[in-house]
This record gives structure tokens, sequence and C-alpha cells, in this order.
């Protein structure tokens, strides 16, 4: 694993791309063609696709996916509650094990917020379940297997022959629209961030 010195937290994307990169399974007859296709794509960004973000106060694109134990979640069924909606690149990376760590510290500060905190990957069922388990997380982590709900909030880095959520966090109101968007996220302070802002939404 790559340690994330403090101080780079604004490289963050190069970070979690390169956290991503080292953390794939040590296959002898692909992994390094695989990495060589991830380095030729972070060095032509034009290759990629990158959908429009959605505007702070539009509705909110609407989803129904699995989480790690199988109970699927549709953001229609959360109306009238504030739903934190965080996208990250990988299971068990340190970024993104950071980052869920401190929504798991924070859940009940959250939860009397009336917040449902929902993780989304790229990750299958399987993975999310294996990080829930190792990290004793109690949230649900969401499979976007596809991409799809993670393109249409343009949250997507889509390479063509690997995809991966961006670290993008979405907080959605009770009324299923967008209250605030978040693209430079610190995995160190993300959900006391979370916290703060829900405060002082809920005070307007």
């Amino acid at each position: 694993m790559i340690a994330v010195p403090r101080e780079s937290r604004h490289w963050m994307p190069a970070v979690d791309f390169l956290q991503v990169m080292f953390a794939m399974p040590k296959d002898p007859t692909m992994n390094i063609v695989r990495r060589l296709m991830l380095l030729a794509s972070l060095l032509s960004p034009l290759l990629g696709h990158a959908a429009p973000l959605p505007a702070t106060g539009s509705v909110a694109p609407e989803f129904s996916l699995p989480d790690q134990n199988g109970k699927t979640w549709r953001l229609a069924d959360l109306r009238g509650r504030w739903v934190v909606l965080y996208f990250y690149p990988k299971d068990d990376t340190p970024g993104c094990t950071e980052e869920a760590c401190q929504f798991r510290d924070d859940l009940a500060a959250l939860q009397a917020l009336d917040a449902q905190i929902l993780g989304v990957s790229v990750d299958d069922s399987a993975s999310h379940a294996a990080f829930a388990k190792k990290h004793s997380l109690q949230f649900p982590l969401l499979a976007d297997a596809d991409g799809r709900v993670a393109d249409a909030y343009g949250a997507l880095t889509d390479w063509k022959l690997l995809k991966l959520a961006k670290r993008y966090t979405f907080l959605i109101d009770p009324q299923g629209r967008l209250a605030k968007v978040y693209l430079k996220v610190d995995t160190s302070r993300h959900s006391a961030e979370i916290i703060a802002d829900l405060k002082l939404l809920k005070r307007k």
C-alpha cells in the first residue's frame, strides 16, 4: 500500500490513481500490461470520458444499486432524509479506507442529523462486503459495477479498459435536490466537514 502524506492532500486525484494501480492483484500474466495501460491513461486524459456534473440545486439523479449485503437502495426511497452520497475509487486502498473509517467513526453524529451515508464505487458487492467486514463499516457500500450512476453524477473516469469513480461527494437534501457538491476531498477530515455543513444547512 502507498502511504498518503498529509502535505500531499492537494494531489489526491493522482494519489488515488497510484493507490489503485499498485493495489491490483499481482497477476504475472497481465498485471504489468494493465499498469502500463493505466499509466498511459493518466498521461492521456483526453482519451477519457467525463460526463458533466449535475448543478447544485438541481434534482439529484435517481439510482437503484445493491449494497454489500445484497439490499437494493433507491434514492427515491430516501425522500425526507439527508443523503451523503460519496463516490470513491477502490475498496481497501489507503485514501478510501481513511475516508470510510472517518464516516464509520462519525456515524452516530451523522445519524443524529438524519443523514444516510452511502458509499459508491465500481467494485462489486463481494469486494464491498470484504471491505466492510475488514473495517467494521456499518453503512451501505453500493456496487456501481457498470459505472452508470457515477457517470450520471459526473463522477466517472472511463478509460475504456478500466473505469473508476472519482472521489466526489454529493450532499442531497430531503427533497432530493443537490445541496452541495464536494470535488476536492480531504479524506482525513471529510466526515467532519459534512457534519459541519449539515448543521449549517439544517438551520436555514
